[in-house]
């Protein structure tokens, strides 16, 4: 059974639906990728997921149980969490509290998150005591994923999570995305950096128009010609 399983989604806003049909699924500890053109849903993918869009048609599943339209503040309980692509720190606050507000919904002591927080993402912790609004771009998406990560989710959705960084800064990401992974966290993600994100992949998704143009495993999805002609021309 698969821990995520999105099924014949239809969402979108103001009653014009964005998505028309999208289906996924990714088994816990799999990283999947969500990629395709601008205007293809993907973002709304995400949103639609996290109950933050209402869901007209399918149904979304989480450990096999239904949580279609389910308010995000429940999902994070049931083990979600959910880094936006804009507006995901607190500027004024520092890097640790920053983090602690990710631990917000937690009634225990949460300092060895704190200490997890800083192993996966080191230059962190000797800015502890900085406001995230004065770190750089690729500084402030670790805290946006290190707040995520204080309620210890079993999946964490991440909205296009090195948009505007430094090439030294994407990688780095990329980096700490696959230890965080590999340490036990699900990943679903939407990235426009489409070859780099599908290298790391257990499953891939191409979205077109709203609905599923081509679904395989990372390295199925870079190997098809259709899909380097249609979706990752003119990427290095």
């Amino acid at each position: 059974m698969s821990l995520l399983e999105m099924t014949g989604i239809h969402a979108g806003y103001g009653g014009a639906n964005i998505l028309n049909g999208v289906s996924l699924a990714i088994d816990a500890h799999e990283i999947g990728v969500i990629v395709g053109p601008n205007g293809a849903g993907k973002s709304t993918t995400l949103k639609a997921l996290f109950g933050l869009l209402s869901i007209s048609e399918g149904t979304v599943a989480f450990d096999g149980e239904d949580i279609t339209n389910t308010p995000p503040e429940k999902l994070v309980e049931m083990g979600l969490s959910f880094v936006p692509q804009e507006f995901n720190v607190f500027p004024t606050m520092t890097v640790e509290e920053n983090l602690e507000m990710g631990a917000y919904v937690r009634r225990d002591n949460y300092r060895h998150l704190i200490d997890q927080v800083y192993g996966f993402f080191p230059p962190l912790k000797e800015k502890r005591r900085q406001p995230a609004g004065e770190l750089s771009g690729g500084q402030r998406q670790m805290v946006a994923i290190g707040r995520a990560l204080m309620t210890e989710p079993r999946l964490l959705l991440l909205d296009e999570p090195t948009a505007g960084l430094s090439p030294r800064y994407m990688g780095e990401i990329f980096e700490r995305i696959t230890a965080i992974n590999a340490a036990g966290t699900g990943i679903l993600m939407v990235e426009q950096n489409a070859r780099q994100a599908l290298g790391l992949a257990n499953k891939g998704f191409v979205l077109a128009n709203g609905q599923n143009r081509f679904t395989g495993t990372g390295a199925e999805l870079l190997a098809d010609p259709e899909v380097a002609k249609s979706f990752l021309g003119g990427e290095e």
